[in-house]
């Protein structure tokens, strides 16, 4: 299978991807400063980076000479695992996913990349999802592959693969955002549905190289994608601390819709759908009231309401300044006190924070993704 685009893009794309250290949307500012090809040296002139660009030595280091048989690797891995390379300036890369604050330089796609700016929605829950959980998830996914909606989620047990297969009882294409190389199913079990999923016009994105294993950090960053694609996101079941809420959270960042199914108070599983409602998601009973939702923009949403919730903080990214807020909001962190300067393993960021390790990880994932901190072998470092 050939990658998309021209082979010198995508290693350029690839080698500012490979740049240690640096935020994405700092990779990005590079690019629309100074262009992508002028980043990288060639016969004929060097790098216009310097020192006074604000990077450091080894980030200079990986500008000035990029590990060209890395790359060339890299490359041929997603060959022979039949995916193809979409870069950021790709005319197949998600336009959505370029609103959001952290976009990925880089997206690894296996089967019909052209179905990546379709429109898109959201579903996601709880692995260990109740009979009537996972049953909900397939009929609402039915029924938006129905009304033309493309049904996004995460290949994961549970509400996931529910979702997925709901849309392909409809014979309809349905995109997974996985947390691994694409070289790997994950989980193992999946790998017929993944087929199922290729075979009927859909595709498996991921953001992460070949031979990539699955990582506990590597599924809050799986989650911004699966909002970021989508014009909004349903939690079908979700206990309160989930990657699920992580989803929602993202989707609020990324000014998406969020809605949310509930269920009988006794339902351990539907705590945070209910949290969420109670903040002011949009509750839904059948397929129609999402319809409805995209039908009336002018109506009254999570984004507009959430100023009444203090527990719901996180700026809207549209601006540059609010992304200034959102950085300085997580500059704020109480978090990032608990990592040095010096390798910091994630057990003495728990022991520090006195968090639970779910949390610890997705608040380091956030911190990473903003530039804040590091993910080194080891545990973590920080950046400022």
């Amino acid at each position: 299978m050939t990658t998309k685009g021209s082979k010198n893009n995508i290693q350029l794309w690839l080698a500012l991807k490979l740049v240690p250290r640096l935020a994405i949307h700092k990779k990005i500012a590079l690019v629309e400063t100074f262009g992508l090809v002028a980043l990288f040296p060639d016969k004929n002139k060097p790098s216009k980076l310097t020192s006074a660009n604000g990077l450091s030595t080894k980030q200079l280091e990986a500008f000035q000479h990029p590990n060209w048989q890395y790359i060339s690797k890299i490359i041929q891995a997603s060959e022979a695992c039949k995916s193809s390379i979409i870069c950021f300036n790709d005319i197949n890369y998600p336009q959505l996913l370029k609103e959001i604050y952290d976009p990925p330089l880089v997206l690894f796609v296996q089967g019909n990349s052209e179905l990546l700016n379709a429109q898109q929605l959201a579903v996601v829950g709880s692995r260990s999802a109740s009979v009537t959980g996972r049953e909900t998830a397939f009929s609402i996914s039915q029924q938006l592959a129905q009304q033309q909606f493309v049904v996004n989620s995460g290949l994961a047990l549970g509400v996931d693969a529910a979702a997925h297969k709901g849309a392909l009882c409809e014979e309809a294409s349905t995109i997974a955002v996985v947390a691994t190389g694409l070289d790997q199913v994950y989980p193992a079990s999946h790998k017929t549905l993944a087929k199922e999923i290729i075979n009927t016009g859909g595709a498996i994105i991921s953001e992460f190289m070949p031979s990539t294993p699955a990582r506990a950090g590597h599924f809050p960053k799986r989650n911004r994608l699966i909002s970021g694609m989508s014009l909004g996101v349903l939690v079908v079941e979700a206990e309160m601390r989930s990657g699920s809420l992580i989803t929602a959270r993202c989707a609020i960042e990324q000014n998406r819709e969020v809605f949310a199914i509930p269920s009988s108070i006794e339902n351990q599983q539907a705590k945070g759908c209910h949290w969420l409602i109670k903040q002011g998601a949009k509750l839904v009973e059948q397929c129609a009231d999402i319809v409805d939702e995209f039908a009336f923009t002018n109506k009254p949403s999570l984004h507009l309401k959430r100023s009444a919730h203090n527990n719901i903080s996180i700026k809207r990214q549209s601006t540059q300044g609010e992304n200034e807020e959102t950085q300085k909001s997580l500059s704020n962190d109480a978090l990032l006190a608990s990592v040095g300067f010096e390798i910091t393993p994630v057990d003495k960021v728990v022991s520090r924070s006195k968090l639970p390790v779910e949390e610890v990880l997705t608040r380091l994932t956030m911190l990473e993704l903003s530039g804040l901190v590091s993910a080194v072998p080891g545990g973590y470092i920080r950046m400022q």
